[in-house]
C-alpha cells in the first residue's frame, strides 16, 4: 500500500505541477457548464439532468487525453525501468496510476455541483436522479481511466494510446445504440455490456447492485490487463 501512495502522490502531482489539470479541468466545465446553461436560455429548464447525460460523451474524448501519458511517457521516457527497479509489483504501478487520474477526475466532476446548487435555488431539483447521476459519472469515469491506462501500457506512443483508449471506450459506449443491426440473441448481452446503458439506469435514480457490480468488474478487467501489459516487458 505504501508504493500505490507514492507512486499515486507522484502522478497526482504530475498533473498539478503542470498544465494539464487546469486545462482539462477547464476545457471539462466550459462542455459541461454550456450544456447545463442551455437548459435555461434555450429551454428555460432548471435542471441538471441535460449536463448530466453529456458528460458521458465527453468522457469519450476526455478520458483518454488524461491517461494517454501515464504509462506511455513512462515507457518512451525510460522511467518505467527506475519504477521496476524499485520495490515495486507492476500493479502498484498500475493503481497508483490510476487512483491519481481519478482524483483528478472526480476534482472535475466535483466542480459541476455549482450546476446542482444553482439548480436547486431556481427550480425544484429531483435528488434521486441527481444522487444517481453523479454516482453513475464517477463509476463510469473509473471503468473509461482503467481503460484509458490499459491502452497507454500497450504502447510507448501518447498519440498511439490515446486512439486505442478513444476506440475501446467508444465501442463499448456505441453497444446499446446498434442493437436494432444485431440479432436477436445477442440484443441482451450487447445492452448488458454497454457501459451508457448502465449510467442510465443510474442517472433515473435507480440504484442497482447489477450496475455498480459490472462498471467495478470492468474497471478491475482493464486494470488487471494493464497490469499483464505491463509485465510483457520481462517476457
Amino acid at each position: 500500500m505504501r508504493n500505490i501512495c507514492s507512486i499515486y502522490k507522484k502522478e497526482l502531482n504530475s498533473y498539478f505541477n503542470s498544465p494539464v489539470a487546469y486545462i482539462v479541468i477547464t476545457v471539462f466545465l466550459l462542455f459541461s457548464g454550456w450544456f447545463f446553461s442551455s437548459n435555461f436560455f434555450l429551454m428555460g429548464q432548471a435542471t441538471v439532468r441535460t449536463a448530466l447525460t453529456v458528460i458521458p460523451l465527453i468522457f469519450i474524448f476526455f478520458v483518454p487525453a488524461i491517461t494517454m501519458r501515464s504509462i506511455a511517457e513512462e515507457k518512451k521516457s525510460g522511467t518505467i525501468e527506475l519504477l521496476v527497479t524499485m520495490p515495486t509489483r507492476d500493479m502498484d504501478i498500475i493503481l497508483g496510476k490510476f487512483f491519481a487520474a481519478l482524483t483528478l477526475l472526480i476534482i472535475a466532476i466535483l466542480f459541476t455541483l455549482g450546476y446542482v446548487i444553482t439548480a436547486g435555488l431556481l427550480g425544484n431539483l429531483d435528488g434521486g436522479p441527481t444522487f444517481g447521476g453523479y454516482l453513475g459519472l464517477i463509476l463510469l469515469g473509473s471503468t473509461y481511466l482503467a481503460i484509458g491506462i490499459f491502452a497507454s501500457s500497450t504502447t510507448e506512443n501518447q498519440i498511439v494510446a490515446f486512439i486505442i483508449g478513444f476506440a475501446i471506450i467508444f465501442v463499448f459506449f456505441m453497444l446499446d445504440k446498434v442493437l436494432i443491426f444485431m440479432p436477436t440473441s445477442m440484443v441482451s448481452i450487447l445492452e448488458y455490456l454497454s457501459t451508457d446503458y448502465h449510467f442510465n439506469s443510474l442517472a433515473r435514480g435507480v440504484i442497482d447492485t447489477r450496475d455498480i457490480i459490472y462498471y467495478l468488474s470492468l474497471t478491475a478487467f482493464a486494470l488487471v490487463l494493464a497490469g499483464r501489459s505491463l509485465e510483457s516487458r520481462k517476457w
